[in-house]
């Protein structure tokens, strides 16, 4: 997910998404907003894992409330190196180099595009500037990614 904008009750429809779909680890590339928000996010049952964007004025309070710090980050999931960042201009050749998946936001705009490493944006889970919210669901095995409506914002 990312740019969720602290878009409450969307943050909640792509929880559920996440919860039916058996998602594992949640990443949140960034954007998450307030830490209100965060709180949400970091209570969440299972591990969320985020990235700053240009929008997380408050890293200290989002810091306190989630698991969330500087992109790039690196993770090892299902036997795949993902690069999670907000922005692609923050990945650099090296690490969209060896990476299986890079998962970034910021554009607002869901996209997927396949190959070596395999890119994924979730598009805006907030919904507020497109007004599309949507996540996804990566299946680390397959490589494949299911793109999930979240409704009207």
């Amino acid at each position: 997910m990312a740019d969720s904008h602290d878009n409450l009750r969307l943050v909640r429809a792509a929880l559920d998404v996440f919860r039916a779909k058996g998602a594992e680890v949640i990443l949140h590339a960034g954007d998450v907003v307030a830490p209100f928000a965060a709180k949400l996010l970091g209570a969440y049952e299972r591990p969320v894992h985020a990235v700053y964007g240009n929008n997380d004025g408050e890293r200290a309070g989002l810091a306190k409330a989630m698991d969330i710090a500087p992109g790039p980050r690196e993770f090892e999931l299902g036997g795949r190196k993902i690069v999670v960042a907000h922005d692609l201009a923050e990945i650099s050749d090296a690490d969209a180099g060896s990476a299986d998946v890079i998962v970034t936001g910021h554009t607002h705009s869901p996209r997927v595009e396949q190959g070596r490493p395999f890119r994924i944006n979730p598009g805006e889970t907030g919904g507020w500037l497109t007004g599309r919210a949507t996540c996804a669901v990566l299946d680390t095995e397959k490589l494949e990614v299911e793109l999930c409506e979240l409704g009207a914002p």
